[in-house]
């Protein structure tokens, strides 16, 4: 498990990350968001020892992390650090080369991983000739030659057309199924339903969600969704019911206790039809929005 405890930084005294600790589990996908300057990167830099704490310290398998131990991870920045104007095959190999692989082999590892990005095709291109999400395909490639046993990876899917995506999460839970811990941050709120099965929520430097994905949901379904067979305003003035969302006929709402719930379909029963009454199921990008709210 790599763990970070307590991790404070600050840049020209302004505080960017406050006391920043979670774990990134064994076998699972940890999705790591944020709004621009949450400190995502920061964490991840100084994860990745590019950057050092001013307090606090990073641990893996509960030994605190050393340089000799980094270079076994892979890290793929948010910024692209390939070479434009190099074939894509010759500047793998010579990460791979970086990694301690043979040449052979890390052609071979490259080739592969071109592969099931669909890119084998494109091996002796220039990396510049390529668009820029099939350039984040290779950047991605590159943070995966060694078979790393940390993932870090900074926005992985920006840029990436739906196969690309797909792709990705194949490699990705792939590499969480052999025990890698994964952490990677992404703006696409859509994927965390389909994709992580933790999340780490950092606003303002501060961690404000710590969570399987399963616990998170958990906490926040014990609300449910009405559609009603004419306006549900009436809900409103209900007591014991707190209405969350409403749009004509149809409204989320929480109840103070079962006995409200019970009381309220009944009274909605005698008003009309009710065409659903169940427990809403969250989406984890509703919990983000409303943790952060």
């Amino acid at each position: 498990m790599l763990e970070l405890h307590q991790i404070s930084r600050s840049f020209s005294g302004t505080k960017v990350l406050d006391e920043v600790s979670f774990a990134v589990p064994r076998g699972a996908l940890t999705g790591f968001v944020g709004a621009n300057g949450a400190g995502k990167t920061t964490t991840m830099r100084i994860i990745m020892g590019l950057l050092s704490a001013n307090s606090g310290h990073v641990s893996l398998d509960g030994k605190t992390l050393s340089t000799p131990t980094r270079p076994s991870f892979g890290y793929m920045p948010e910024e692209r650090g390939l070479y434009p104007k190099q074939p894509i095959i010759d500047q793998l190999i010579y990460l791979g080369q970086l990694h301690s692989l043979s040449r052979a082999t890390a052609r071979e590892r490259a080739m592969e991983l071109l592969s099931r990005f669909g890119l084998e095709h494109r091996a002796k291109s220039k990396l510049e000739s390529l668009s820029l999400g099939n350039q984040q395909r290779v950047q991605v490639a590159a943070a995966l030659l060694h078979e790393p046993d940390v993932l870090v990876l900074d926005e992985p899917f920006s840029g990436l057309d739906p196969l690309a995506v797909d792709a990705m999460s194949s490699i990705l839970a792939d590499y969480a199924a052999r025990g890698v811990p994964v952490l990677f941050s992404s703006h696409q709120l859509d994927l965390l339903d389909t994709l992580v099965d933790h999340l780490v929520i950092i606003q303002d430097g501060k961690i404000r969600a710590n969570a399987s994905a399963q616990d998170l949901r958990a906490a926040h379904t014990s609300r449910y969704q009405l559609s009603l067979g004419a306006d549900a305003g009436w809900l409103r003035t209900e007591p014991g019911v707190e209405v969350i969302d409403l749009s004509g006929s149809n409204a989320l709402v929480s109840f103070a206790t079962v006995a409200d719930s019970q009381r309220v379909l009944a009274h909605a029963l005698s008003r009309g039809n009710v065409t659903e009454f169940a427990v809403h199921r969250p989406a984890l990008a509703d919990i983000y929005r409303e943790i952060i709210a």
